[in-house]
């Protein structure tokens, strides 16, 4: 019994060995070579793996770097500083880009669009989207259930429990991308931070009529054309009811953000807006009547 034991493990032990010398020289024959320059690459970069430059992680990233060129991926967590170092370390040259931030294209706050239906499920965007078009007859605004903000790895949006929409922290958003996906609605974009982080929008996506964006939110944008006719850099456009401001195209003279008469276009980060003072009242004069003396 025991020397049936014994030569039994004795087999095995050699099989085992024989077999690991075989997997080490297939592995040797097929070994691919990987270049030193991508553990370099990834070491340059922050390390999120948010997925914001179209590549599944930084490893990703650093990959296609090397093997492919730098082209026109970029890593938004980064920015040009971590660009420009991972260009250097590759030998290659690449265009600084401006920075942008993630915009809520809606101004339908809990003041601004009733209720009108009362949802008891599953408490996400995507769910509810799936299965109607929210707790309001805005059927294009913000469903407030936070997608968003579960998918930030930034802590950069949050959902105001006030308004009930999400708002940014700029000074925390990379721009990754990550909040425009998970949206439904498409209501999050991201455009350039701006001169001074100045920038101009419509925050609305609503695509109805006029009388029926009206109706269904107070904040609407109801397709009047009034900002388009008076942009003097054609930098608007209105199709489908709806206006959009081209960003590349605008020169954020603000002229559009007074002519709107909901509100729907906001100005971010500008200084106040002089007092408009009230014309004075033209003096009267009196003309006392002079007393003849005889």
């Amino acid at each position: 019994m025991n020397t049936t034991i014994i030569f039994t493990i004795a087999t095995l032990a050699i099989l085992g060995l024989l077999l690991a010398i075989v997997l080490y020289i297939v592995a040797q024959k097929f070994k691919v070579e990987e270049d030193p320059r991508i553990d370099t690459v990834e070491s340059l970069l922050p390390g999120a793996n948010c997925g914001g430059c179209g590549k599944a992680g930084c490893r990703a990233f650093a990959e296609s770097a090397v093997k492919e060129g730098l082209g026109s991926i970029h890593c938004p967590v980064g920015g040009n500083p971590v660009m420009q170092k991972i260009a250097e370390a590759l030998g290659q040259t690449i265009e600084a880009k401006d920075p942008q931030v993630a915009v809520v294209r809606c101004s339908g706050s809990c003041d601004k669009r009733k209720k009108t239906t009362v949802y008891d499920g599953l408490a996400t965007c995507a769910t509810i989207a799936s299965l109607y078009g929210g707790d309001t007859d805005c059927r294009f605004g913000c469903l407030g259930r936070g997608d968003c903000e579960a998918v930030c790895k930034f802590d950069a949006i949050k959902i105001n429990p006030n308004t009930g929409l999400p708002e940014v922290d700029e000074e925390k958003c990379t721009a990754c991308g990550a909040c425009v996906k998970a949206c439904p609605k498409q209501i999050i974009e991201l455009r350039n931070k701006g001169p001074k982080g100045r920038r101009v929008y419509v925050a609305c996506r609503n695509q109805d009529k006029g009388a029926v964006a009206r109706k269904a939110c107070l904040a609407a944008c109801i397709g009047c054309g009034k900002c388009a006719k008076t942009c003097p850099f054609e930098a608007i456009t209105v199709e489908n009811f709806l206006a959009y401001i081209d960003y590349t195209k605008c020169r954020m003279c603000r002229k559009c953000v007074v002519e709107c008469p909901t509100g729907a276009i906001h100005e971010v980060n500008f200084p106040p807006r002089p007092a408009v003072q009230a014309p004075k009242p033209e003096e009267k004069k009196v003309e006392i009547p002079v007393q003849k003396t005889e």
